[in-house]
């Protein structure tokens, strides 16, 4: 059985090295965003500043891994196989969740993640105990208090770090506006001799608190000299900071890469126990068993872990290297960051979330109150708050998301918050108060506007609810796991192992795919971000085209397959094809708000020229999408229910009008890779004959089903509706190449329309 531990063991610190990459990965948005968001310097050299403090923390952190060894559990009540079965589901559950929330994009806490998956396993333990006959108690297995202490923390970080971020946000833009390069002469010495001696605070306070060379004695003498450290930092970085303006040098950038370095520092330095605390738990647990177990794993108590943990200063090293290497590498990083980046922008793009009820309410309240606000506010103090936050002023590097002064105030109020948290010693989560800080800013600046409010205020819902989700799901599936594991024994252990490896090759399979995806779409954010407006149409047409014709070719193969699976009473193939067209109403819907967005980048006239065609085409897309919904729609309810097949005398004639219809698709394809109108004339009459050939038969139907076999009836109705709808959809692409041509040619004239009757 030890070899057994052993493995289990050298399992649990592979996955810590997959811990460590999926935490560094998660909580790249704590110090990555406000540099990448503000451009304050090419990516290569944030993460380079970024990494020396990640590294710094790491290899420098004392290693306290108290909460790993008996934060929540008591051990000394526990034995070794109960202690390695609780590690094994905490470290599979963490990596799990961890990697689903990075796949989605969503920052989460990996601190929290822990505590509820230590507590959710010594949970189920402590009930198996006390269900096995053991007289204790949960008092004298758990140690709640810790958790409780993480759950005050959550709702003082979302509360208060969003209202200090919004409230500071609007007094610094007050004070520099968005035209903040003409109001620095002499502000910015003290702007950043404040945030400069904030950072070093915070950085004494939280980033370094735990770090080796912090003996007693220094830290109480920190702690008596606190208000002079501060005196002498201010007066200090006010002089430097003034002379660096002096010298040409932007302030501003100065701080943003001070602040992301503390607190890549802070990160690494005390999150470190939320990444390899529980396999060095593991490590020490097992040298207590070999040593002094006896062989007897069931009935050797834990009560070792109850003193100091000692981490090996290689342990240390060797993650730094990793969470390095990670941060530096990590593609996954990158998408979380782009969560906050996205919700925080000072530029239209494109939305990450949709709409929610709440949302829309909140908005709603918030638009009465501003409404109100203005009535009762003299014209004067409203004439000088909208020159000092008139965004038409913003001053931004080229693709930056938002100013430097939005970002410096990010981490400096983050940092300090964080410091103060800790002075207080209250247990402020890092990711909550960079997220909400974050979020707090971009609303004081007015980021939210009327058109993107409603979508970042459900994305910012949505990531607070991640946040409460990732405690629940970590205590039940830890608690679940250690269930399994006590009830399944050692074979368990190595099937969730098997289990583990096999989700997180799959996951990162669909990462990349999603990943490659996503990178396709450069030309819309080419088109968001060029400043030539001239060229912002033919690019927009391009993006446009491509787009539709994407659709245009599912929509035909769509409709083959629907009509094959009707014939062929194949209601798998039906409800395969219902889920793909449901995501592609999604993509439909996406893609209208991103085209709609580049619209607005586009000379006003040309717009106004072009709005109607633009948004008919896009209408006419969806019009074949639910066209195409509703013929799946009925067929499937019908070969569900086992009703009568169609019957062969019509099946020739379905098929003749489905081939007519999926080759009208592929030429209306083929036209928009060549452009000419005389084709789109063409086409537009293959789509009147088509359509007076569907009607013909479903007319010619209607007297057959006068006259009919009663028992087929069901069938004809649906063969019926099945007409109706693909006479709808060629209707549809009738003015889908309409609208395509005064698209591509405004002079898209009357004399192809005479050739016509009943043009659109």
């Amino acid at each position: 059985m030890e070899i057994l531990f052993l493995c289990v063991v050298v399992f649990l610190f592979l996955l810590a090295v997959f811990d460590l990459s999926v935490g560094v990965s998660n909580d790249a948005v704590n110090f990555l965003n406000s540099a990448i968001g503000t451009k304050a310097a090419s990516f290569k050299r944030i993460i380079i500043v970024a990494s020396i403090g990640v590294f710094i923390g790491a290899a420098m952190s004392n290693g306290m891994m108290d909460i790993a060894r008996h934060g929540i559990f008591r051990p000394e009540n526990f034995s070794f196989y109960d202690l390695i079965c609780i590690f094994m589901a905490v470290m599979v559950t963490d990596i799990i969740l961890l990697d689903i929330f990075n796949s989605l994009g969503m920052p989460t806490s990996t601190t929290v993640s822990m505590v509820f998956e230590l507590l959710g396993a010594t949970f189920v333990v402590a009930l198996i105990k006390m269900a096995s006959g053991s007289e204790l108690g949960f008092s004298e297995l758990l140690n709640t208090e810790k958790a409780l202490s993480v759950i005050l923390g959550i709702f003082l970080s979302v509360a208060i770090a969003f209202v200090f971020g919004t409230l500071v946000q609007f007094i610094a833009r007050a004070i520099f506006s968005f035209n903040y390069r003409s109001r620095l002469k002499w502000k910015i010495g003290i702007f950043g001799g404040i945030c400069s001696t904030a950072i070093i605070y915070f950085l004494l306070i939280k980033g370094a608190k735990d770090l080796s060379f912090m003996t007693p004695e220094v830290k109480d003498w920190i702690k008596t000299n606190t208000l002079l450290i501060i005196a002498g930092c201010l007066a200090f970085f006010t002089v430097v900071m003034q002379l660096l303006h002096a010298l040409k040098v932007n302030v501003l950038k100065v701080i943003v890469l001070m602040g992301t370095f503390a607190l890549a520092v802070a990160f690494a330095g005390n999150d470190l126990v939320n990444f390899i605390g529980v396999p060095l738990s593991g490590l020490a647990s097992y040298q207590d068993y070999v040593a002094n177990g006896g062989g007897d794993a069931s009935g050797f108590l834990m009560g070792s872990l109850n003193g100091p943990a000692n981490t090996p200063v290689y342990f240390l090293i060797g993650a730094g290297v990793i969470m390095v290497v990670s941060l530096a590498t990590s593609k996954k990083a990158q998408n979380v960051s782009r969560t906050e980046i996205g919700l925080g922008s000072q530029q239209d793009g494109e939305e990450m979330f949709g709409s929610s009820r709440i949302a829309r309410r909140l908005v709603r309240w918030a638009l009465s109150a501003i409404a109100w606000t203005r009535a009762h506010t003299p014209h004067r103090v409203r004439a000088w708050f909208n020159r000092r936050f008139n965004a038409d002023e913003t001053e931004m590097e080229q693709g930056a998301a938002f100013d430097l002064v939005r970002g410096s105030v990010n981490l400096v109020l983050a940092g300090a918050l964080i410091a103060l948290g800790t002075s207080l010693k209250l247990p402020l989560s890092t990711t909550f108060v960079t997220f909400m800080v974050a979020m707090g800013t971009s609303l004081a600046d007015r980021a939210w506007g009327r058109e993107s409010a409603v979508f970042r205020i459900t994305g910012v819902i949505s990531v607070i609810g991640g946040w409460f989700i990732t405690a629940g799901a970590a205590f039940i599936g830890a608690g679940v796991i250690v269930l399994l594991m006590h009830l399944g024994g050692h074979w368990v252990m190595l099937a969730l192992a098997l289990l583990t490896v096999l989700l997180i090759i799959r996951s990162n399979r669909r990462f990349r795919a999603k990943k490659t995806e996503e990178e396709g779409d450069t030309l819309f954010r080419t088109i968001i971000t060029t400043d030539d407006k001239a060229k912002t149409w033919q690019l927009l047409l391009i993006y446009l085209t491509g787009k539709q014709r994407d659709f245009l070719s599912y929509a035909g193969s769509c409709y083959k397959a629907v009509t094959s699976a009707f014939i062929a009473e194949n209601a798998r193939a039906l409800g395969k094809t219902e889920s793909s067209l449901l995501r592609w109403k999604n993509i439909l819907k996406s893609d209208r708000r991103k085209e709609t967005l580049c619209l607005r980048h586009v000379p006003i006239q040309t717009a106004i020229e072009k709005n109607t065609w633009f948004h008919l085409s896009n209408s006419c897309c969806m019009g074949i999408l639910y066209n195409l919904l509703h013929i799946n729609e009925i067929c499937r309810e019908h070969v569900d229910n086992n009703f009568h097949p169609l019957p062969d005398e019509y099946m020739a004639q379905f098929e003749r009008i489905t081939t007519r219809t999926v080759n009208l698709f592929n030429d209306v394809i083929a036209m928009t890779e060549t452009d000419t109108q005389d084709t789109v004339t063409m086409l537009r009459q293959e789509c009147d004959r088509l359509k007076d050939s569907v009607s013909d038969t479903y007319h010619r139907l209607f007297d057959r089903l006068r006259e009919g076999d009663p028992s087929s009836m069901t069938v004809m109705y649906v063969y019926v509706n099945m007409l109706q709808e693909t006479q709808e959809m060629v209707s549809a692409l009738r003015k889908y190449l309409r609208a395509f041509a005064k698209l591509q040619n405004s002079d898209f004239s009357s004399r192809h329309l005479r050739l016509q009757q009943g043009c659109v």
